[in-house]
């Protein structure tokens, strides 16, 4: 697949192809932060390219419309980790723009706990 949209389009496919159009719904776990740069506060959606040139780094906010339109095109009800687990102001962007039709999951942003360790 060469591109994120290809794998929704292969989801929704076989969605409908077995019939269950409206019965089954999509959830997403991006896991964001495993392509988040520290350094630059961008997304790379090229992360696990060997010769990555950076074309495909996108902002934050970039990021939360490319959730809002596969979320406009696809049956997606579930987005968890959409953005780094530091990324609070674009978590919740997010959250007031579609939560109230998609869930957010915040397992990442809201799971870990730096003052606690190994227990």
């Amino acid at each position: 697949m060469q591109e994120n949209k290809e794998g929704l389009e292969l989801l929704k496919a076989a969605i409908e192809k077995a019939g269950y159009t409206g019965k089954v719904v999509i959830g997403m776990d991006v896991a964001a932060s495993e392509f988040f740069g520290e350094k630059d506060k961008t997304y790379d959606l090229n992360f696990k390219e060997e010769n990555n040139d950076g074309s495909n780094k996108i902002s934050g906010d970039s990021l939360k419309d490319l959730y809002k339109s596969f979320v406009s095109e696809y049956p997606i009800e579930s987005i968890e980790d959409p953005f780094d687990q530091d990324d609070w102001s674009t978590y919740a962007k997010l959250t007031d723009e579609i939560g109230q039709k998609v869930q957010i999951v915040g397992d990442d942003l809201l799971v870990t706990n730096p003052t606690v360790s190994n227990i």
